[in-house]
């Protein structure tokens, strides 16, 4: 096993097929998953064939009745339950697609299905967990919350655990993307990219292809900040990440799966991290070729495969990734549109500061010249300079740099925020008002989507140390994105971060941005 991809598409890394392998094979031909799940077909990605010279297919698992593949592994548990078992009941603990995957295979098989989803779960699931049959039960602010009362639960009533990714009739349910793509392409393939959370899919898909055609690399992608089966693999254990990012929901797992993770080790050729912006781009990708929405954790594989194509220069291959679902809000498109042209570097957002006199502002202007302006937002800062954040459309690779140089050769001080997650999220959106809050420290935060929930941050924290800024975002998730100053004495820094890690959201200290120093702080 290697994360290193340019080893991977050497060839001479398959990892070996053993004895135990030959059980995979059987029960994901053995599987039962098409009295609900239908085959998806392996669509040929034109626009993308065509930008990275390699043929492209994208497998439609977002086609499935529930628009997501979770919906083999949680039938394929289901249907080989004892009829004892299924008198039962069934339980599982998912905020997302595995949640509408178990709630119609129950209601296929005439089995009680309970869902147990976080509070923080957005409305549009709930109710389509409740139109499947699901009996919901709503528990604490996280999936973590969730589970634990879905076991005390599953004790009580005497039910069965229908686990999204650690149980092997899931895993080879899962399976059954990969046996698909082998029967539909027959032909040579050079990878097969799967999303990767807590490693159903991957697993089951890499012992299949491993199994019948040790050829074809399979690749796994994660987002950046949730590479917990890419840590695991490198520590050659298990690792719990202490958080993970929300934006790829549907991938956000903080420790892969004992039986994924033994499978991934063995047939697993490489994995892929990507970026937010990376998998906005995908989302656009997918939606140019095909008219579909992808999840962001839907178009992971896509972003991983062009990251693939682009570092090992591969051309004239067949590529697959698997679109694994479609389960995504209406209101994050907004948010997936703006990081787009980021992910493919189209754009670039600069901070440029320029003296404050008569002519300057139209200098800047000329220097940027004929290119396209995507955003432009102008602040005074004081008699002798004032501040811009300006969004750049990009065309030939390097321009970005060749615009830093200009402006720099022209004596304005450039800071580039194209990769500045502060700047993407809030501060882009804050341009025109600073201030000199003494003593000001800058964080970022998420907080859950759910009432009480900035009534607990002012309880915490706002009866002690005033608070000087605040900006949020909700992006049709179930965090929502938060920027806070608080004044805090430098004596008093070390009590204010005790009380937030109280607190239990997720937060980073900004204090030293250098976008907060050009638009939002005073001194």
């Amino acid at each position: 096993m290697t994360t290193d991809v340019k080893k991977a598409a050497d060839g001479a890394l398959a990892p070996p097929i053993d004895v135990g392998d030959a059980e995979y094979l059987r029960l994901v031909n053995a599987a039962q998953v098409y009295d609900v799940a239908v085959e998806t077909p392996l669509d040929y990605a034109r626009n993308l064939s065509v930008r990275f010279e390699n043929e492209i297919f994208l497998k439609r698992e977002d086609l499935q009745p529930v628009h997501s593949f979770k919906l083999r592994g949680a039938y394929n548990k289901i249907a080989h339950l004892s009829a004892e078992a299924r008198e039962r009941g069934v339980i599982c603990a998912s905020a997302g697609n595995h949640a509408q995957g178990v709630a119609l295979s129950g209601r296929k098989l005439g089995v009680r299905a309970v869902i147990v989803m976080p509070r923080t779960t957005p409305s549009i699931k709930v109710r389509a967990v409740e139109g499947y049959g699901g009996e919901i039960v709503l528990h604490g602010d996280s999936y973590d919350e969730a589970a634990e009362h879905a076991h005390k639960l599953q004790a009580e009533q005497g039910l069965t655990y229908v686990h999204p990714y650690d149980d092997p009739e899931v895993i080879a349910g899962q399976g059954t993307v990969g046996m698909e793509i082998l029967r539909q392409h027959p032909g040579p393939i050079h990878a097969v990219f799967c999303c990767v959370g807590g490693g159903g899919l991957v697993s089951g898909v890499a012992a299949y292809i491993k199994s019948v055609r040790p050829d074809i690399r399979v690749i796994g992608v994660e987002p950046a900040d949730a590479a917990s089966m890419t840590r695991s693999l490198e520590a050659g254990e298990r690792i719990q990440l202490e958080q993970v990012g929300l934006f790829a929901d549907g991938a956000a797992v903080r420790r892969v799966g004992e039986e994924p993770f033994r499978l991934a080790s063995k047939h697993v050729d490489a994995m892929l991290l990507v970026g937010v912006d990376e998998i906005c781009a995908a989302v656009r990708d997918i939606f140019e070729d095909t008219r579909s929405l992808a999840e962001p954790a839907g178009a992971l594989a896509l972003a991983g495969l062009k990251k693939y194509a682009a570092q090992t220069g591969v051309k004239g291959e067949h590529l697959v990734a698997i679109q694994s679902g479609a389960n995504v809000n209406f209101d994050r498109l907004r948010y997936i549109a703006e990081r787009a042209e980021l992910g493919e570097h189209r754009e670039a957002l600069l901070g440029v500061t320029i003296p404050e006199r008569p002519g300057s502002f139209r200098q800047f202007c000329e220097i940027i010249g004929a290119r396209g302006i995507t955003e432009f937002n102008y602040r005074y800062a004081d008699a002798q300079e004032a501040h811009i954040f300006v969004g750049v459309k990009l065309g030939a690779p390097g321009e970005r740099a060749a615009i830093i140089e200009s402006l720099q050769q022209a004596g304005y001080p450039v800071f580039d925020l194209s990769n500045n997650e502060m700047a993407k999220l809030h501060v882009r959106y804050m341009v025109g008002g600073r201030a000199r809050a003494a003593e000001e420290v800058l964080f970022r935060f998420e907080f859950p989507e759910r009432p009480g929930a900035l009534l607990k941050f002012l309880n915490n924290v706002g009866d002690r140390w005033n608070i000087s800024l605040f900006h949020y975002r909700n992006h049709g998730h179930a965090y929502g994105q938060v920027l806070a100053g608080m004044q805090v004495p430098e004596e008093e820094r070390g009590h204010c971060r005790a009380a937030l890690d109280e607190l239990g959201y997720a937060y980073e200290e900004e204090s030293g941005n250098p976008a907060y120093d050009l638009f939002l702080s005073g001194d």
